[in-house]
């Protein structure tokens, strides 16, 4: 069996909130990480997520 192509990944609020998503990303086609302005319930706002790993 080949590995998979898409991981999932782990988006972190920039806004130390704690809140995350998390989403598949296709490793070959989308090597730098991935930065995606989304909503943060928390603060009520929407502010930047950036990729971390899924532990």
């Amino acid at each position: 069996m080949s590995k998979s192509i898409t991981i999932k990944v782990k988006l972190n609020s920039t806004a130390r909130t704690g809140f995350y998503y998390v989403t598949k990303k296709n490793s070959r086609t989308m090597a730098n990480k991935i930065v995606k302005r989304k909503y943060d319930p928390i603060v009520r706002k929407h502010v930047e997520f950036v990729e971390g790993k899924i532990k």
